[in-house]
């Protein structure tokens, strides 16, 4: 019999590391629930989320300064992600003072040159709770509120119920817990739920301070004698996940992933620890800190599907020059990702197939905010908004392909979601359910 993990259980029993309260994973039964029906056509699968609101003309259109501050420079600074010279003039997106140096590229070849990009794909919300969500459910709910369980089946809930994939073969590697993001891994619907849900872990929190100062030893607190770092901890647990532990639902888990989890954390604090941790060439902002340990996930799991959600660009709303650094970083990350499946992860080698995707996108026009440069931000409200793109590379992409324009745009983000479907065999289930937005279908049936 199951037994759920209450807040009291753990602060009396275990460390954070133990117990899979969302800065570690949710920790789920493992064993295929079901048989798979379908046939899945790739081995693995990774979703990169470019949660935050990205603008088309700074990304797949490469324009740089050219469409946004009336400067005439054009370029392209996402060069792992899309083929295209980088800017030659007003360089701010780098390293050094005032980012003058941009950061090398780490693929020889692109993304856009493996795989296939899609240039423009239609938002189905010009926000991030409804765009994350239709990354997450395939469909945005208007009457579902912020800080809410979905109300729609996740991409993790179908894997798992349809396609028999255990608990471990399915991450969503956050980039933090704020509003709904730990809430992400499953719905509230009636017919899937905790037990189909999918391990989420945050590790800016896991491994910031305090999350290190209560967790890295898995310490065992003794309930007479040290009853003043218990208060400690049951206070940071109340202040920063008071939206998870009131979401209702009870969330089991076997000894055998438990204690697998369990050994991954303390890798991971050792590795932190040492200074070994598998970080891309530059780390200088939470993304690339949440891509290193999804690359970590991905190595000592092997995972079937794995979600990644970056979020630093969202500084576009009030620094413009910020958002395009946290663009390049993005790409870099990726760049990082792809490597290491392809260069030291050999039962991930030449088995995987990747997807990025923005949530939504930014404005046409700017809003009245300076940043440093003296160049105008961008919100996220207007047609432009809805105008996004998707990359896919893997075994079964077809290479160099580019698909759709600005006057005929295809595909949907939804489509995302039942791209993964597809890959791993659950397309038709998923379709029969019924649940996603209208007009969502794979993005290899657009090909």
């Amino acid at each position: 019999m199951k037994k759920s993990t209450t807040r009291r259980e753990f602060i009396k029993k275990a460390g954070l590391a133990a117990a899979g309260i969302s800065f570690a994973p949710y920790i789920l039964p493992s064993g295929r629930l079901f048989a798979p029906t379908g046939n899945r056509s790739s081995e693995h699968v990774v979703m990169v989320a470019f949660a935050g609101g990205v603008r088309q003309q700074e990304s797949v259109l490469k324009r740089y300064l050219d469409d946004s501050q009336g400067e005439p420079y054009p370029g392209n600074i996402m060069y792992n992600m899309f083929s295209g010279a980088a800017p030659e003039n007003k360089i701010v997106y780098g390293t050094g003072t005032g980012g003058l140096n941009p950061i090398p590229a780490i693929l020889s070849n692109s993304l856009e040159s493996q795989g296939t990009v899609f240039k423009e794909v239609t938002a189905l919300s010009a926000g991030h709770f409804g765009g994350l969500n239709s990354l997450v459910q395939g469909s945005t709910t208007t009457t579902q509120g912020l800080k809410q369980r979905p109300i729609n089946p996740t991409i993790f809930e179908y894997l798992r119920r349809h396609g028999g994939y255990s608990a471990t073969d399915t991450w969503f590697v956050g980039n933090g817990i704020g509003n709904s993001t730990p809430l992400l891994n499953h719905s509230a619907h009636p017919d899937y739920g905790a037990d189909y849900a999918g391990n989420f872990f945050a590790p800016t929190v896991t491994f910031s301070d305090i999350g290190a100062q209560f967790m890295a030893d898995a310490k065992i607190y003794h309930p007479e004698n040290e009853l003043a770092p218990m208060y400690k901890l049951q206070t940071f647990l109340d202040l920063q996940f008071q939206a998870l532990t009131s979401a209702g639902g009870s969330i089991g888990n076997s000894e055998e992933e438990k204690q697998n989890i369990k050994a991954f954390m303390e890798a991971m604090y050792a590795k932190v620890a040492a200074g070994t941790l598998d970080l891309p060439p530059v780390t200088d902002n939470g993304d690339l800190y949440t891509m290193a340990f999804a690359v970590e996930v991905l190595k000592w799991f092997k995972p079937a599907f794995m979600m990644v959600n970056l979020s630093a660009v969202d500084s576009c709303h009030s620094n413009f020059s910020g958002y395009l650094g946290s663009l390049h970083r993005a790409d870099h990350a990726v760049g990082h990702l792809w490597n290491k499946i392809q260069t030291d992860i050999p039962e991930m080698s030449g088995q995987t197939t990747l997807l990025c995707t923005p949530e939504c996108g930014r404005n046409l026009q700017p809003n009245n905010i300076l940043d440093q440069n003296e160049w105008l931000s961008y919100d996220h409200s207007d047609a432009n908004s809805l105008r996004v793109w998707t990359l896919l590379a893997g075994p079964s992409i077809p290479a160099g392909l580019s698909v759709g324009s600005e006057n005929n745009p295809v595909g949907l983000v939804s489509d995302t979601m039942m791209t993964v479907a597809d890959l791993l065999g659950v397309q038709p289930e998923v379709q029969a359910a019924g649940m996603t937005a209208s007009g969502t279908t794979s993005l290899l049936d657009q090909l």
